[in-house]
């Protein structure tokens, strides 16, 4: 990335840090959790680390297996930890400064964590959970252009994996299958925390069905849900093909599932809320008599991890802006019988939308049965 997308994000996060009077902000990784953040204000990637960002300074403090790393990484002071713990080091570097307000992410991190590295020093520690997320929720020309990357290479791993499908595969030959297509076209890996769903037959009426051993059969529905990463940024796509002929219902379902997405993916634009956009689509299952076999919101913010702000459903009261990354994703799922769900990415312009993953594909997906 390069450092001056960093430097400016540093400077709009000061902002933030100077309308809330805030003298610094520190933000923790452990064991990568964090990391997304971690990776958004500095360009650093590692599993461990702790930034101290004050209005005039940003430094990066690390461990010895980041040595090279966080040097190519991002453009802040780096700080190997040795003689310290990264606890010590982040108490000695506030208790040296002159800072009384200092902001941290409560959201973040537990109760042990926060008496392990703030509670010994005595500042006043404010939680300042939401500005980074606040900065990470509209995407820059360089976060929608990973995003366009990771969709391309999971449109493309997708129709390549297709092509080595036959009956009897069983599902999780069919997720490696997928995942390896996704690395051959330079993707770093799928989704940074979870697995992809791959559900065939009964088990597509399980929204976030993990691939088993099941083997795929003539004639059975199997649900795809997967993404690709580039640059950490990732896609989120679902897709149903069938072996063979899609039965009556399928092809019913299906075409109900495309109108409410078409329908939904429509109205997309600055200043509708998440809840609106839901019920555009709602409207049209429950109207087609499945509104009781549509279990989830409608989508979700996308971007350095798989689930963000903002949220569309019924509950949601976030308000679309430009910048947002979305999916919609409306599913009708019926126990006994199995389920379809159709999904892809939408980034919200100043006056509608922009499909990321080019819906070209959407229909249900029928194969020659190959034995």
């Amino acid at each position: 990335m390069d450092f001056q997308i960093i430097k400016s994000r540093v400077e709009k996060l000061r902002a933030l840090m100077s309308d809330e009077k805030l003298d610094a902000f520190v933000l923790i990784v452990e064991e990568r959790a964090n990391s997304e953040s971690c990776h958004y204000i500095s360009g650093f990637r590692g599993s461990s680390a702790a930034l101290i960002i004050d209005l005039k300074e940003e430094i990066l403090i690390t461990d010895g297996r980041y040595l090279t790393q966080s040097k190519e990484q991002s453009p802040f002071k780096i700080i190997i930890q040795s003689e310290f713990s990264l606890p010590e080091y982040i108490s000695r570097a506030v208790k040296d400064s002159d800072f009384k307000r200092v902001g941290y992410e409560a959201e973040k991190i537990s109760h042990s964590e926060f008496q392990k590295f703030f509670a010994p020093v005595k500042v006043e520690w404010v939680d300042a959970s939401d500005l980074i997320l606040k900065l990470r929720r509209t995407k820059d020309d360089y976060e929608i252009s990973m995003i366009k990357q990771a969709a391309k290479i999971g449109r493309e791993a997708l129709k390549n994996a297709l092509k080595k499908v036959y009956i009897g595969m069983s599902e999780i030959e069919f997720d490696i299958k997928l995942m390896e297509e996704i690395k051959l076209l330079g993707a770093e890996k799928g989704w940074a925390h979870d697995d992809f769903i791959v559900a065939s037959g009964t088990r597509s009426a399980m929204c976030h069905a993990p691939a088993t051993l099941k083997k795929f059969e003539s004639g059975e529905n199997v649900t795809v849900d997967y993404g690709a990463m580039v640059g950490g940024y990732m896609s989120d796509i679902t897709r149903n093909f069938v072996l063979g002929h899609a039965d009556k219902k399928a092809l019913e379902i299906n075409e109900i599932l495309l109108k409410a997405h078409r329908e939904a993916a429509k109205i997309l634009r600055p200043g509708i809320s998440g809840k609106e956009v839901d019920a555009a689509a709602r409207k049209i299952i429950s109207d087609s008599g499945y509104g009781k076999n549509f279990l989830h919101g409608l989508g979700h913010g996308l971007g350095l991890e798989v689930h963000e702000t903002p949220r569309l459903s019924r509950t949601s009261n976030d308000i679309l802006q430009a910048g947002d990354v979305v999916t919609i994703e409306p599913g009708i799922y019926i126990e006994g019988w199995g389920g379809l769900r159709i999904e892809d990415d939408y980034l919200i312009t100043p006056d509608g939308a922009q499909c990321l993953t080019v819906n070209d594909n959407q229909s249900l997906i029928q194969l020659g049965v190959r034995g």
